[in-house]
């Protein structure tokens, strides 16, 4: 009864020393060498983030690269694309909450592409997003998501991506 008492400890001891040797969201971000950038103002009457209980709902962002992938831009520059969008909404999520580490998991994400009509790469685009949100999140960054094309965004943006995160209980 000792020893597994004893195993019980140490295995509790592991598991908060483990914990609190887990990364935040900020360490990530400075070890990968990125920055989020300064968020802009909305570009017309409404907010960037609503927050609904321990819900948080972000406004559709987009990066400062413009043209449709499948004419001008490739999937590789559309993805970049995505990746950049994925900062900026990082900067969203750290103004909103003031500390990422806050957030409890990413819980739906909608990625739309630019894209000509005969273009199908739709989620590898997308993933540029995904891949940052799990590099600097973790498990926590894993989401549902649904990748569209559409025929134009606002200001010919190459993508828009709407975020929703749960947060943890104040």
């Amino acid at each position: 009864m000792k020893i597994k008492i004893l195993l019980f400890s140490v295995f509790i001891l592991g598991c908060s020393f483990q914990a609190s040797m887990a990364q935040s969201p900020e360490q990530k971000l400075k070890e990968l060498g990125l920055e989020i950038p300064e968020i802009s103002q909305p570009m017309a009457n409404y907010v960037k983030w609503k927050q609904v209980g321990n819900m948080l709902y972000l406004a559709g962002n987009g990066p400062d690269v413009f043209g449709k992938v499948g004419a001008d831009l490739t999937p590789e520059e559309g993805y970049q694309a995505a990746r950049e969008t994925g900062l900026e909404i990082i900067a969203v999520l750290k103004a909103a909450t003031g500390d990422l580490s806050k957030i409890k998991q990413f819980v739906k994400v909608l990625g739309m592409v630019n894209s000509t009509p005969d273009f199908t790469g739709h989620p590898a685009v997308i993933n540029g997003f995904s891949d940052l949100m799990v590099e600097v999140f973790g498990e926590k960054g894993k989401h549902a998501r649904s990748a569209v094309g559409v025929a134009a965004l606002p200001n010919n943006i190459a993508v828009e991506i709407e975020v929703i995160v749960e947060l943890e209980e104040q």
